[in-house]
Formats: structure tokens, sequence, C-alpha cells
């Protein structure tokens, strides 16, 4: 199984990347986040999650 079969639930997602539960179920109704319907759950991609930690990366200003 590779990382594209990996699908995390809300709180899984949320601990990942240190943001509440309601951030990530709001960021899936805004469609911010692609997410998978089975049936009543949804369940995230863990490709989706890391896309997320690096959109928000900012590299260091450094005195090189």
């Amino acid at each position: 199984m590779n990382d594209a079969d990996v699908l995390l639930t809300v709180p899984q997602a949320a601990r990942m990347t240190a943001l509440k539960e309601a951030t990530i179920r709001r960021r899936i109704l805004e469609r911010r986040i692609g997410y998978v319907k089975l049936g009543r759950s949804v369940r995230i991609p863990l490709q989706e999650v890391e896309k997320l930690i690096r959109r928000g990366y900012r590299p260091p200003i450094g005195n090189e």
C-alpha cells in the first residue's frame, strides 16, 4: 500500500496537522481539502494532508 492509498479519519488528519477537527471539517465543507465519501463516512487521503502541510510551509529567512 502506498501513500496514495492511505485514507485518514478527520481526527487523524487533525492530529497530523495540529489543527482542530472542526477546522478540518470546515475546510472539507469549503472544498479546500480533497476527501473521499464512503457512505456516511468521510476519509481524507494522506497525500491531501501532506499537500496541506506543504502549502503552509514558509522557508526561514536566513543570513547566508
